[in-house]
């Protein structure tokens, strides 16, 4: 029998959030024990535990994925929210949206200076949401070293805004 691969619990959904937009629905790829640890397996051999020094994940399912990663490759986590949530002092970076624009945010202390940071998130789309998220860790001193996601817009060229970066995603479409 053949592998299954994690396509076979993503969800397409059409027409979400608006006409014209296939929204690819990882529900019941979270709601699959095997589905999440090939999930999280993939992504753990995406890149080389010992070339990055702790993770980051975006809000919300970079949490997810991020928090999973890091425990399975004994690392550190460090989250990056949306405007208000973090508790300390924070650095935060604005980017535009296809209808406008929206803010993310990281404790000042999140990383030490110079930590090798392997960044993650579910979705590789437009890369808007990401590049904002390379400027913040950069901007406190850590030095992203990978981006790793669990599925990739091919068609949206998102990996184009992120530069050198290293990208790896479990799924491409």
């Amino acid at each position: 029998m053949a592998e299954i691969t994690i396509e076979h619990w993503i969800r397409d959904v059409p027409d979400f959030p608006k006409p014209g937009i296939v929204f690819k629905d990882i529900t019941p790829l979270l709601q699959d024990a095997e589905g999440l640890r090939a999930s999280i397996e993939g992504l753990v051999q995406a890149f080389d535990p010992d070339s990055y020094d702790i993770v980051c994940g975006i809000e919300s399912r970079g949490f997810i994925f991020g928090t999973a990663l890091a425990d399975r490759v004994n690392k550190g986590f460090i989250p990056i929210r949306k405007p208000g949530k973090l508790p300390w002092k924070t650095a935060s970076q604005s980017y535009e949206l296809e209808y406008g624009s929206d803010t993310i945010e990281i404790h000042t202390d999140a990383t030490e200076r110079g930590n090798r940071v392997l960044m993650v998130d579910d979705l590789l789309a437009t890369g808007g949401t990401m590049e904002a998220g390379l400027k913040l860790v950069r901007r406190i001193g850590g030095s992203p070293v990978g981006c790793a996601f669990v599925i990739e817009l091919d068609f949206l060229s998102g990996r184009d805004r992120l530069g050198d970066i290293p990208v790896q995603a479990l799924l491409n479409v």
